[in-house]
C-alpha cells in the first residue's frame, strides 16, 4: 500500500542564506514529514547568514549545518509550490506549478536584532501555509 503524496515546497531567494533558509527551517520544524521542503538560490552565498542561524537558535531551530544550495530546474520541477522571498529572483516557470512571492526584508548584513522580526513574519506565514495545506503545525 503506497502512502499518499506529501506536498512539496521550494523556497527561493538569491543567496539562499537568509529568508529561504528560515522559511525552510520553520516548515520542516512545524510540518515534519507531512511536507517535503527544499530551498535554493540563484546565486548562493558561501554560508548561511550567522545572524539568521542565531535568530533561529533562539526559537529552538538549529540550522548551523545548513549550506546555501543552487537553484536548479529539477528542483522547481519536483515541487508543487514555489515561494520566492521578495527578491525579484528569476525562477524557472513551469505551467501548472503554483508560485507565491513573499515580500520580506532582506536580513543580509543585518544583526540578530534586525533578523528577529523577519524570522517572526516568516514563522507566521509558514503557519498560515500549513493551515492552507491542511497540515496541523507541530507543537
Amino acid at each position: 500500500m503506497s502512502s499518499p503524496a506529501v506536498p512539496s515546497v521550494l523556497f527561493v531567494c538569491v543567496h539562499n542564506a537568509g529568508r529561504s533558509q528560515m522559511a525552510a527551517a520553520f516548515l520542516t520544524s512545524l510540518g515534519g514529514e507531512r511536507v517535503e521542503v527544499r530551498s535554493a538560490g540563484s546565486a548562493p552565498a558561501d554560508t548561511v547568514n550567522p545572524a539568521v542561524v542565531e535568530a533561529l537558535a533562539e526559537v529552538g531551530i538549529d540550522i548551523s549545518a545548513e549550506v546555501p544550495k543552487v537553484l536548479t530546474v529539477e528542483a522547481v520541477q519536483a515541487c508543487d509550490l514555489v515561494i520566492t522571498m521578495g527578491c525579484g529572483d528569476a525562477c524557472p516557470y513551469f505551467p501548472g506549478k503554483r508560485y507565491l512571492d513573499w515580500k520580506l526584508d532582506d536580513p543580509a548584513g543585518q544583526g540578530v536584532d534586525a533578523v528577529r522580526p523577519i524570522r517572526d513574519q516568516i514563522e507566521q506565514r509558514i503557519r498560515g501555509l500549513l493551515a492552507e495545506l491542511g497540515i496541523e503545525a507541530a507543537a
